[in-house]
């Protein structure tokens, strides 16, 4: 018993290694000023070049009295969180695997699985700060509302970051190599933008596009962040069309990841 006590790690240890991997992570994190430009600062700066245009500063009609950028200030929010699992974190995972780091640690007493986690939650807090960023911004130079409901606001939020970031790690896991996967995510990345409201917002759609992209996670996403921003609760079809897309994400993920 004195034996096998002393072969395994005490929790206490793989929590510090844990904290010492997101640090390292961190740090790495920080030293990538193109994955920080487009996360934090990009949706601001698409807003801020949306809302100089001063027909989209002018209330419409057709929009129930809102300005275009009332409406992509959600649409922002939601490309900083497609950024992110799309673009920035699947070639950081992969890579990991391609160079052998992730088979490595199992051999470690800190399992490979807290090197992804890192990645998450590192991505999650950017996102994070780039919708806070969106939304100060918005309010402050262009004087767009707040979200009027904002228990909703931050579960639709957070279904869509989890989405993003599930479909990013099913992204590294089908993919062999870096190249395999920001080819994949670039293929995936303008469907998901168009679904998200960037080219066109999602509640302007004609009626049949827009039932249909209310099916895909950011479409549903999209429409739950405009109704939480008008202040009422998001409808429960399209936080349950986000959360079901998660959930089937993130079990795909599970099933296809190969640590080498």
């Amino acid at each position: 018993m004195t034996a096998i006590a002393h072969t395994r790690p005490s929790s206490s240890a793989v929590k510090g290694s844990a904290t010492a991997v997101l640090r390292a992570e961190a740090r790495l994190f920080l030293r990538e000023p193109g994955a920080l430009f487009w996360i934090l600062a990009f949706p601001t700066v698409l807003l801020c070049v949306l809302g100089s245009i001063p027909s989209f500063r002018e209330p419409s009609a057709d929009l129930g009295g809102l300005r275009v950028v009332d409406l992509y200030v959600p649409v922002v929010v939601l490309l900083a969180v497609i950024m992110s699992g799309l673009q920035a974190m699947p070639p950081v995972l992969t890579g990991y695997r391609e160079r052998g780091i992730l088979r490595r640690m199992s051999a470690t007493p800190m399992r490979p699985g807290a090197l992804i986690g890192a990645q998450i939650a590192l991505h999650g807090a950017a996102v994070a700060v780039s919708a806070t960023l969106a939304l100060a911004v918005g309010r402050i130079v262009f004087n767009v509302a707040l979200p009027r409901h904002l228990p909703g606001y931050l579960v639709a939020f957070a279904l869509a970051a989890l989405a993003a970031l599930a479909l990013g790690s099913t992204i590294s896991a089908v993919s062999r190599t870096t190249k395999i996967t920001q080819a994949v995510g670039s293929v995936v990345f303008f469907p998901a933008m168009f679904t998200a409201g960037v080219y066109l917002p999602v509640s302007t759609m004609p009626d049949v596009l827009q039932r249909t992209v209310d099916l895909t996670p950011f479409g549903a996403a999209a429409q739950a962040l405009d109704a939480a921003a008008a202040g009422d609760w998001p409808s429960w079809t399209h936080l349950g069309v986000t959360a079901l897309w998660s959930g089937l994400l993130v079990a795909a993920a599970r099933r296809w990841f190969r640590w080498e």
